[in-house]
């Protein structure tokens, strides 16, 4: 890893250090132009995860749909994830939106599919655990994710949306959980991380005023880290101004708040992020076990009830694996 030399090391040169590290712990390199914008999806490693691990049901669904069964998936996925309402019928909301999906079956016409495996409690089964070997845990760098900032939305519609870029989107499975906006301290704090998240990435776009998938709470990402080579900080629902970000660092060990700045020069304040949250197997036991959506029942003041939904990612230290 190169030296922090003072603080002098540009965002492209920390997120190449990032990306050095999740790759070389498991992670799998992915392009931009290979993710589905429309349904916020990496249709490569969705297909390929459920044709590995349960070919008996792939092959019942392929009889169902002979004409494009691959489409007809992905589009049924996005479906069930897109079932985010809170005052919907369904009598529990929790089998929706992205977490649900990851750990809940995805039933359909007689076929049923996990979309994850997550670690077994025991070593008993080697089925069990030759599938949750297949998991795939995939990268993507400076990722576009509008659907609808293109020349054909412009066509159509008179309008389309800025082409933001995401640094970095974590997929597992082909779903999205987790984007990343970098910032190097030399030039920028974490703080315009955080300015970045609320002004420019909105979950409806202020031009088209259409829904952006991957920023939909609940259905797109489950959360995201504003970082720096010194400080890291989250958020699981993006509100624009109203965006609440969270402290995600360490604390110091003199019981301060931040991090401790490394002896090694080499090293970065902010790498426990990668070198251990984000190790797949980790982030998995964090996904499966962990990560808790708070459904509370509300009344507004004229006495209508609603219900009140909160994604909770555990802090650090708030998890042990």
């Amino acid at each position: 890893m190169s030296a922090l030399g003072g603080g002098k090391a540009n965002e492209l040169t920390f997120q190449n250090n990032m990306l050095k590290h999740l790759l070389a712990n498991g992670w799998l390199l992915g392009k931009a132009e290979h993710y589905n914008r429309e349904l916020a999806l990496y249709p490569e490693d969705l297909l390929v995860f459920v044709q590995d691990t349960q070919p008996e049901q792939w092959q019942r669904f392929c009889a169902l749909y002979p004409s494009q069964p691959e489409q007809h998936f992905l589009e049924r996925v996005a479906s069930q994830l897109d079932k985010t309402d809170p005052h919907a019928a369904s009598k529990d909301m929790r089998t929706f939106g992205t977490l649900g999906v990851l750990r809940h079956e995805l039933r359909h016409r007689g076929t049923r599919f996990s979309l994850c495996q997550f670690k077994p409690e025991h070593d008993l089964n080697p089925d069990t655990l030759a599938r949750y070997a297949k998991n795939r845990c995939r990268v993507v760098p400076e990722l576009i994710y509008s659907p609808w900032a293109n020349k054909a939305h412009l066509e159509q519609a008179g309008s389309k949306a800025k082409a933001w870029r995401v640094d970095l989107v974590l997929f597992v499975n082909g779903l999205p959980v987790a984007t990343l906006e970098l910032k190097s301290e030399f030039k920028q704090s974490v703080h315009s991380a955080i300015k970045q998240y609320k002004t420019t990435r909105f979950a409806i776009d202020p031009v088209t005023k259409k829904p952006e998938p991957l920023l939909t709470f609940k259905r797109g990402a489950l959360v995201h880290f504003a970082v720096s080579q010194y400080e890291v900080y989250m958020a699981t629902r993006l509100e624009g101004a109203e965006t609440f970000f969270l402290p995600f660092n360490k604390g110091t060990t003199v019981g301060g708040a931040g991090n401790d700045v490394p002896a090694d020069i080499n090293q970065y304040a902010t790498d426990y992020l990668w070198n251990e949250v984000l190790l797949p197997n980790n982030l998995l036991s964090i996904l499966g076990h962990f990560v808790h959506l708070q459904i509370e029942e509300k009344e507004d003041w004229e006495g209508r009830k609603y219900k009140k939904e909160s994604l909770i990612f555990p802090r650090y230290h708030q998890w042990d694996v």
